[in-house]
C-alpha cells in the first residue's frame, strides 16, 4: 500500500484531502499518490510563513548560512533516491537526474549560504543633509512555483537565495513531480529550518492562481511556460508585486561557416537534445550557412541515429520519454505540423517502435525550415529540432532575433572571437559560445517573451531583498 499523499505547512506533514496520481513517465504505469493542494491549504501555508517571517528575517546572515549548509547536507543524504524518483516521474535520464537532482541543489544551497555571509546589509553613502543607510531587508513571504521539467533544480534557484536572504517561503510544486516536492521538505525538517520557513505544496491551476494573488505573499517567482507567465504577470502587475518570471525559449544555435562539425554535433548533443527535449534554454532552432548546408544536415541525421532512447533510468540511455501522455501528444501535433509544412523530415517524426509503453517520441529533425514556420516559432518542449538555412552572419544574427523569445542561445565556431562577437549581437539573457553549460555564479534569465528578471549569481539573491534608505542628518559616525 502507497503511503498517503502529503503537504508540509508550518514544519509538519499533514495528509492532504485532496490528491492526483503522479503516473512513471517511462510506463504510464501510477507511482505513486501526490497531494493537490486546495485552496484552504494555500491560505494554511501562507499563514504558517507570515508568522514565521518577522523572527527568520530578523536571525543573523550566519544562523541563517547554517542553517542552509545542514540543508544541503540533508539533500546529499537523499540524493540517490531523489534522482531516481524525479527520473520515474518525469522521464528525465539517469545521467542528468544525477547532476540536476543530486548534486545541484546542494550545491546551489551551499553558495547562498556563503553568499550571504559576504552581502552587506547596510551601507553608508554620503548625503547634502548628512548621510543615508542604504539598507538590504528580506522582501517577506516569497510564493515560489516550479515546473516539472527540472523540479529539484528549480526549486533550487528560488529557495536556496530566497531562503538566505531571510525570506519566508511556500513552494507550489507542479503535480506531475508532486512526489519528489517532498524531499526539500523532509531535508528541511532534518537542517531545523524553523516551522513554517519553508512550506511545501504540491497542485494545480487553482492552487497556484490563489497562491499568486494570496495577500499574504509579497513576492512570486515563477517558472514556466510564457502563457502562463503572461497570467502571473498580469495579476502581479495589477497588485503591485514583485514578480521574477523565467518562461519559454526557442532558442538559436548558430553554427558559423567555420565550426569544426565534430566538435559542434558532440555539444549539440546536449544543447540541443537534454532531457528529451523538456529544456527552456535548449538550441533547438539550427541555423545553418548555406555553404555547408548539406554537410551539416548529414552531421545532425548522424547524431540523431547515435542517440540512444529507451529507460531512462539506464544511465546509458540519452533520450527518455516526455512527462506525460499530453505533452507527447503536443510535440507529436508539432511533428504533424512540420510535416504538413514545406519543411523537409531528415530523421524521426513519431514515436519509437521498440517503446510500446510510456510517452516517448523520437529524436526528429526538420530541414529546410522556414523561420517564420510554428516548428521555428513557438516552443515545443520536445526532442524537435528545426534546421534554417542562412547566408552570412548578419543574417544568422538576425533570423536568431527574429523571434518573440529571448533566452538562450548559441555559436559554434573555431574562431572565439568572432563566435562571441556574434553572440554579443544576439538578443538574448544568456548565450554560449562552442558550449551552453549554466553558471551558478552568474544571472540566468531572458528577455522579450521569455521573461522579466534574473535568477543564480548575486542577482539572484538581490531578487529577495527590499531597499530601504534610512536618511539622518549629520556625519556617520555622529
Amino acid at each position: 500500500m502507497s503511503a498517503p499523499a502529503q503537504l508540509y505547512i508550518d514544519g509538519r506533514f499533514v495528509t492532504a484531502d485532496q490528491v492526483e496520481p503522479v503516473l512513471e513517465a517511462a510506463t504510464g504505469e501510477k507511482l505513486g499518490d501526490g497531494a493537490s493542494a486546495t485552496v484552504a491549504d494555500i491560505d494554511a501555508a501562507v499563514g504558517a510563513a507570515r508568522a514565521a517571517l518577522p523572527e527568520w528575517s530578523s536571525t543573523s546572515p550566519d544562523h541563517r548560512a547554517e542553517l542552509l549548509v545542514a540543508f544541503a547536507a540533508a539533500l546529499d543524504s537523499r540524493a540517490r533516491g531523489t534522482n531516481e524518483l524525479v527520473t520515474r516521474e518525469n522521464g528525465m535520464p539517469m545521467s542528468l537526474s544525477r547532476g540536476a537532482n543530486g548534486r545541484f541543489p546542494a550545491a546551489l544551497m551551499r553558495y547562498y549560504a556563503q553568499l550571504i555571509t559576504e552581502t552587506t546589509i547596510e551601507e553608508i553613502r554620503p548625503s547634502m543633509i548628512g548621510h543615508t543607510i542604504v539598507r538590504r531587508e528580506a522582501v517577506g513571504v516569497v510564493a515560489a512555483i516550479v515546473p516539472w521539467n527540472y523540479p529539484q533544480a528549480l526549486a533550487a534557484f528560488k529557495l536556496a537565495p530566497a531562503l538566505a536572504a531571510g525570506c519566508a517561503v511556500v513552494l507550489k510544486a507542479a503535480p506531475e513531480t508532486a512526489l519528489d516536492a517532498l524531499v526539500f521538505a523532509e531535508a528541511a525538517a532534518e537542517a531545523g529550518l524553523p516551522d513554517g520557513v519553508l512550506n511545501v505544496v504540491p497542485g494545480g491551476v487553482t492552487a497556484g492562481a490563489h497562491l499568486v494573488s494570496h495577500p499574504g505573499v509579497d513576492k512570486v517567482t515563477f517558472t514556466g511556460s510564457t502563457a502562463a507567465g503572461r497570467i502571473v504577470g498580469e495579476v502581479c502587475g495589477r497588485l503591485l508585486r514583485p514578480v521574477t518570471l523565467e518562461l519559454g525559449g526557442k532558442s538559436a544555435a548558430i553554427i558559423l561557416d567555420d565550426a569544426d562539425l565534430g566538435a559542434t554535433m558532440k555539444g549539440l548533443r546536449a544543447a540541443s537534445f537534454v532531457n528529451n527535449g523538456q529544456t527552456c534554454y535548449l538550441s533547438s532552432r539550427i541555423l545553418a550557412p548555406r555553404s555547408r548546408y548539406e554537410e551539416i544536415l548529414a552531421a545532425l541525421s548522424e547524431l540523431v541515429d547515435g542517440l540512444k532512447v529507451g529507460d531512462p533510468l539506464d544511465t546509458s540511455t540519452d533520450i527518455g520519454p516526455v512527462v506525460s501522455a499530453r505533452q507527447r501528444d503536443r510535440v507529436l501535433g508539432y511533428i504533424e505540423a512540420g510535416k504538413n509544412s514545406d519543411a523537409k523530415l531528415i530523421a524521426g517524426g513519431g514515436v519509437p517502435r521498440d517503446q510500446p509503453r510510456g510517452w516517448f517520441v523520437s529524436p526528429t529533425v526538420f530541414a529546410d525550415v522556414n523561420n517564420s514556420d510554428r516548428i521555428a516559432q513557438e516552443e515545443i518542449f520536445g526532442p524537435v529540432l528545426a534546421v534554417i538555412p542562412y547566408d552570412g552572419d548578419d543574417q544568422a544574427i538576425a533570423l536568431a532575433n527574429d523571434s518573440e523569445f529571448g533566452l538562450a542561445g548559441t555559436v559554434w565556431s573555431t574562431d572565439d572571437e568572432r563566435a562571441t562577437e556574434v553572440a554579443r549581437a544576439v538578443r538574448t539573457g544568456t548565450i554560449g559560445v562552442n558550449d551552453y553549460q549554466l553558471d551558478f555564479r552568474a544571472p540566468f534569465g531572458g528577455v522579450k517573451a521569455s521573461g522579466i528578471g534574473r535568477e543564480l549569481g548575486p542577482e539572484g539573491l538581490e531578487a529577495f531583498f527590499a531597499l530601504k534608505s534610512i536618511y539622518r542628518v549629520g556625519p556617520a559616525d555622529g
